[in-house]
């Protein structure tokens, strides 16, 4: 990353000279020295198996019957499917991005939410962008816990494109968009300000390959996934985050892959921000597309001299807005039945990322690296539900609002503080408890109220301990694992929100099931059946290298495990070796 980012993080060149410890490369001296020389990741987020089997073999009504992705349909061809994938748990972009380049969990990598709650930190120097309170922080005292905005919160200004980072151009702030003033701070630090690429408890493909001599670079939707650079913030050589909910701008040369101009606004009712909006989230996807085609083409996003990186990639938004927004005036997203026969807005932002993934193939073809290039495609998290028909937004009776009633609640996760940011709920709900609060007493209440809530699960002590260790302060205790997960039943939505009919976060299928894809000219097409987590992603891109996945901090804590079908095909190649 540029040099500005490490002086203002206050961050040494401690990854740059990051060894592996003894832990052996398994192939190559340099990633990307043998068969595979980079490997592309393309989040599409809320892509479900189900959608990524209707749209490659086709559904009677939709396109004459004819597979309406054609583009995917054609990497399937030279890819092994995984049907049975799943995303993190909890299902949001945070941790579910995590999943992606880390190859852990929250248990290893500490991120639970984007908005979520730790009790070794202090709150920011001042409010955030979402509400989240500025209060004190006596360096080396005792912390008093505070919520974390790791969302859009902690842009200077969040009402801009650029994240209002100053003197950036209009399109492009990226880490130098995050106000330090807004981040939590540690008072065990010196109440030092923690960015997200600290906030993170370990390191990443990134910063692995990065380390080992490789170029790396990342595309995403906020500055606060800048996390993804791993421990240290080293990581990256190139990241890039115009901010998703930002109000929409003209985009003077971009035009979306189904050929419609970004400038003038595509769509001017729905300019509050461009996650309002079917045909403006198209356009922000397509800013998006404009630096991964600048990357591929050996520049930087801005268009700058670089390389073509060894591990790069970017996140889709506009299939989880055709699923899950209700624009009015407009239409409706989502499916037409449980069987995820998709809507017509749907197909639409289906046909526009296919046609983008299109454009992406063609400049890998172009440049000549189709051959040498794995490329992985999956999701960060699903949707719920695919039957929309069991929507329900409860905004009133949740599971925090019944515990700040209470008084079981910090108050800065609290529903009842009317100017907060709120609790950590969408189809899940995490729950942290005031120190001293029972935790019996609090599953008694929500137990008490099952129908109200529209209860479906209640994890805690050895339930949620089993998977995520144990909430608190003091040694084996840690500070970010929530008391209490609730998930609801499905369609069950804590929001509130209207404007949506459907979320993520949750544990449901709908939430975590996600199309999982590696493709490459030399594989041999097939269908895996058995359950695959995307955790399993980032150890396998290690691999795919070169390198040995023991080099990611999480596969060694977690024992996360190589997708043993690419592993296979790759091993049949004697150049790889």
């Amino acid at each position: 990353m540029n040099a500005h980012w490490l002086a203002r993080a206050g961050v040494v060149a401690a990854l740059a000279a990051f060894s592996l410890g003894g832990i052996a490369q398994h192939g190559q001296e340099r990633p990307g020295s043998g068969h595979i020389r980079h490997v592309l990741l393309i989040s599409i987020d809320g892509m479900h198996a189900v959608d990524f089997l209707n749209c490659s073999t086709g559904i009677a009504d939709i396109n004459d019957g004819n597979p309406y992705c054609p583009h995917l349909a054609a990497l399937r061809r030279t890819g092994i499917n995984y049907v049975a994938a799943s995303s993190s748990r909890p299902s949001d972009s945070f941790p579910g991005t995590a999943a992606l380049v880390t190859g852990g969990t929250p248990k290893s990598t500490g991120l639970y939410y984007d908005v979520a709650y730790d009790r070794s930190l202090d709150p920011p120097t001042i409010t955030t962008g979402t509400g989240l309170a500025g209060g004190p922080c006596i360096p080396f005292a005792a912390p008093s816990g505070t919520t974390t905005d790791n969302d859009q919160g902690i842009d200077y200004d969040d009402t801009k494109l650029n994240g209002g980072a100053p003197g950036a151009s209009p399109t492009d702030g990226g880490v130098n968009s995050i106000d330090p003033r807004k981040l939590a701070r540690d008072p065990a630090a010196g109440c030092a300000p923690v960015y997200p690429w600290n906030f993170v408890r370990t390191n990443t493909v990134f910063s692995v390959v990065h380390a080992a001599g490789g170029y790396t670079a990342w595309i995403d939707k906020h500055p606060s996934y800048s996390f993804t650079a791993g421990r240290g913030g080293t990581g990256l050589d190139d990241y890039y985050s115009p901010e998703v909910d930002s109000a929409v701008i003209p985009l003077p040369g971009v035009t979306t892959a189904l050929g419609a101009s970004c400038d003038p606004i595509r769509d001017p009712a729905g300019a509050g921000s461009w996650t309002s909006s079917f045909e403006n989230i198209q356009c922000y996807d397509a800013l998006k597309v404009k630096a991964l085609l600048r990357e591929i083409a050996g520049e930087r996003h801005n268009g700058a001299p670089a390389q073509v990186p060894a591990v790069f990639g970017m996140n889709f938004q506009s299939v989880y807005f055709g699923e899950s927004l209700n624009e009015p005036g407009v239409a409706e997203g989502g499916y037409e039945n449980a069987a995820g026969v998709p809507s017509e807005e749907l197909v639409n932002e289906i046909e526009f990322v296919d046609a983008s993934i299109g454009k992406i193939m063609d400049a890998l073809q172009d440049a000549g690296l189709s051959d040498d290039t794995l490329v992985m495609v999956t999701a960060k998290h699903g949707d719920s539900p695919i039957d929309t028909a069991h929507y329900v937004a409860d905004g009133t009776g949740t599971p925090a609002t019944l515990l700040a009633q209470a008084g079981m609640i910090p108050y800065s996760e609290s529903p009842l503080n009317t100017t907060g940011i709120g609790a950590t709920e969408d189809d899940v709900s995490l729950l942290w408890l005031k120190k001293g609060a029972s935790v019996d007493a609090a599953v008694k209440i929500l137990e008490g109220n099952a129908t109200v809530l529209g209860l479906g699960e209640i994890y805690y002590g050895p339930t949620l301990a089993l998977n995520y260790g144990v909430g608190g302060l003091g040694p084996g205790l840690d500070p970010r694992t929530p008391d209490i997960i609730v998930t609801p039943n499905v369609g069950v939505t804590y929001s509130g929100s209207t404007t949506m009919i459907g979320d993520h976060g949750g544990f449901a299928h709908d939430d975590t099931n996600v199309m999982l894809l590696a493709s490459n000219p030399r594989f041999t097409p097939q269908t895996v059946y058995a359950e695959a987590t995307t955790s399993q992603v980032a150890p396998t891109i290690v691999y795919a290298l070169g390198l040995d996945p023991r080099a990611l901090d999480a596969v060694r804590i977690e024992g996360t495990p190589v997708l043993s079908a690419v592993e296979e095909e790759l091993e049949k190649s004697e150049s790889w070796r």
